[in-house]
């Protein structure tokens, strides 16, 4: 009886250990990848919570701008001021926030010229506009108390003399400008 309670005990283990769904490591050495995490931060501001939705552009300016935000540490400077807005500025682009006077993220808005645009996007250009060239690009994202309100490009496109202006959503799809 004694052995049969060891080998159950023993088989218990092996399967709790084999339990565990490695579809989201990395093969090579078991770390979990950290593009497949929500790309949420949470800051407490008091009683209420702040949560912004960082977009995980492709371009590297873009996403260090955003690190850096979310890095950023208000401390007490909010505190006497009803509303308090941080701006950050990088070359061809910024970001700009505004807390309440109890330190709670209200919005943020980023806008970038000339970035790395997504395959989504260019795809769908040259698709429906072959022999076009894109000329001009910016970037526009806009949240407010955690909801995404904007998230878009607009485009300068060129075909010799001929130009169009073009709004498209990160996902390929051409919302103006046809």
């Amino acid at each position: 009886m004694k052995y049969y309670v060891i080998f159950l005990l023993a088989l218990g283990l092996t399967n709790i250990s084999y339990s565990q769904d490695i579809k989201d490591t990395d093969s090579k050495n078991g770390n979990i990848s950290m593009e497949n995490l929500p790309a949420v931060v949470i800051k407490s501001a008091g009683t209420d919570f702040s949560v912004y939705l960082p977009d995980r552009n492709a371009d590297p300016k873009v996403r260090k701008l955003e690190d850096s935000f979310i890095a950023y540490d208000l401390g007490k400077n909010y505190e006497g001021f009803e509303t308090y807005l941080v701006f950050m500025e990088i070359k061809g682009g910024s970001l700009s926030a505004t807390y309440n006077e109890n330190g709670k993220l209200l919005s943020v808005v980023e806008n970038y010229k000339n970035v790395k645009l997504p395959g989504d996007v260019v795809f769908s250009i040259y698709k429906k506009f072959p022999g076009w060239e894109i000329v001009n690009d910016k970037y526009l994202y806009t949240q407010k108390e955690g909801d995404v309100l904007k998230k878009q490009y607009n485009l300068k496109i060129k075909k010799g003399k001929e130009t169009k202006k073009l709004t498209v959503h990160p996902d390929g799809e051409i919302i103006a400008g046809l």
